[in-house]
């Protein structure tokens, strides 16, 4: 699946901040290579539709047996609060949900990324839980909350926002 959009600031461990470009190299050849239906992480690449500029990436983490997916993303911030971010995770998740059958979609987030947790309750994402201190990140201890969304429940709440 090409998502037509549009990089992000996803950290991903071994590679560090920023990424020399040799490791960069690496992650994305290796990230090509990879079946998407596959368990474990893949990243799609956001690509503006008017320049091909890539903006973004939406994470999908297959496991149980694919039968559900941890979603992240992230966008550049030139590009944020432009309905991009909407318009990703609302494609990523019809084709989880909808077209490949999963049962159920989760993003865990940091409890102070208000604007992440809105994008996610207006698609229809319900809050699951409220972790207090359970991720270390940047040198301190963080809250983390989790939204999700039942495959029988997306089907109803796809609408755009």
């Amino acid at each position: 699946m090409r998502l037509p959009f549009g990089p992000g600031r996803r950290e991903v461990p071994g590679l560090g901040r920023p990424f020399p470009i040799e490791a960069a190299e690496r992650f994305v050849a290796a990230v090509a290579e990879r079946d998407p239906r596959e368990e474990g992480w893949f990243q799609y690449a956001l690509e503006r539709r008017a320049d091909g500029a890539l903006i973004g990436d939406v994470g999908v983490n297959r496991h149980d047996e694919g039968r559900q997916a941890e979603l992240g993303f992230t966008l550049a911030t030139a590009f944020q609060r432009q309905g991009y971010a909407a318009e990703a995770v609302r494609r990523v998740v019809d084709h989880l949900l909808l077209e490949e059958g999963l049962h159920r979609v989760y993003a865990s987030l940091d409890a102070r990324n208000d604007r992440s947790a809105a994008l996610l309750a207006r698609l229809g994402f319900r809050r699951e839980a409220y972790e207090v201190e359970s991720a270390f990140w940047k040198g301190e201890w963080t809250d983390d909350v989790r939204y999700a969304v039942l495959a029988r429940e997306w089907s109803r709440s796809s609408e755009p926002a």
